[in-house]
């Protein structure tokens, strides 16, 4: 009891003297409170930096508002440099030997899957340097390659389809045409029309390379069956190939029975027309015909 009145007493004698104190102590105390209060938010803010560090993504304060630290990204920029505008390699097979390539097609390929462009883009590049150091060597390996690369031909991202184009063109002058035709062959029959009109290209582009004799060893009949197929598809980049490729073997068929040492009893035998009546259906040899007739009046009224 006596301690209770005790302390009764102390805190109405506190409060009175509080009140009685002059305003500017009253300020010097507040500021003192003050101070105080500066020196826990510092310490806060030490905390907070120190939380920073252990987790940046987000930092608790002030009895649980979220502050988010946030992260820095840095935007980077990939450079291309083109395969004309790089130095060339003193002996391109001492860095890479022929045995070494069945382990680095299928990161090739990898890269080539990819979803981001850039890598994409760098993986097609690569493809159409290995073109051009390995030659018919790569035939072996050259599968993925091909049908990566029909695809990314066929795609809609501008820059991945335009370095695709060229990496295959670069494939049609690097690889001899007889073992280059075949792989080229079966993408013919695509489903996907963009894929048959990308190797039809890369077909009628091949065909020249074998000479004369290379198409007479191939079969000119199997080729012009080939281009009458192609005459016929729904886009016009196969109809165009198929025409081209049509004009050069009638040269070459002409060229070849013009060489003959021998006189046929019956020339209209050998005529183009009779060969291409002989090996394709009639509405097919129509087409063919009426393809490489035009494109011979054109010829003709040019030079007159």
């Amino acid at each position: 009891m006596q301690v209770t009145t005790l302390i009764s007493m102390m805190s109405g004698n506190a409060l009175r003297d509080l009140n009685t104190l002059p305003a500017s102590e009253r300020k010097n105390d507040s500021s003192s409170k003050g101070n105080f209060t500066k020196t826990c938010n510092g310490n806060t803010i030490e905390n907070v930096e120190e939380l920073q560090k252990k987790n940046p993504s987000s930092v608790c304060i002030n009895g649980g508002e979220t502050v988010n630290a946030g992260v820095e990204v840095a935007n980077s920029e990939v450079e291309y440099i083109e395969s004309e505008n790089l130095g060339d390699l003193e002996d391109v097979n001492t860095c890479l030997e022929l045995s070494q390539l069945g382990d680095l097609i299928p990161l090739v390929v990898k890269s080539l899957k990819n979803p981001r462009s850039a890598v994409c883009k760098t993986a097609i590049m690569t493809s159409a340097d290995i073109f051009s150091a390995y030659n018919d060597d790569l035939i072996e390996f050259l599968d993925p390659l091909l049908v990566q690369l029909l695809l990314k031909s066929s795609q809609d991202k501008r820059f991945v389809c335009e370095a695709a184009e060229r990496a295959l063109e670069v494939m049609t002058t690097s690889v001899f045409p007889m073992s280059l035709l075949p792989k080229l062959q079966p993408y013919l029959k695509n489903r996907n029309p963009r894929i048959r009109a990308k190797a039809s290209m890369c077909f009628s582009r091949s065909v020249p390379r074998l000479g004369v004799e290379g198409i007479q060893e191939y079969g000119i009949d199997k080729l012009i069956q080939v281009a009458a197929s192609q005459l016929s598809d729904q886009l016009p980049e196969s109809r165009e190939a198929a025409r081209t490729l049509l004009l050069e073997l009638q040269t070459v068929y002409e060229k070849s029975n013009g060489l003959s040492t021998t006189i046929p009893e019956q020339p209209e035998m050998n005529s183009w027309e009779h060969f291409c009546q002989s090996k394709l259906s009639p509405l097919s040899a129509q087409a063919v015909l009426r393809v490489t007739n035009i494109a011979r009046e054109g010829l003709h009224y040019s030079i007159y």
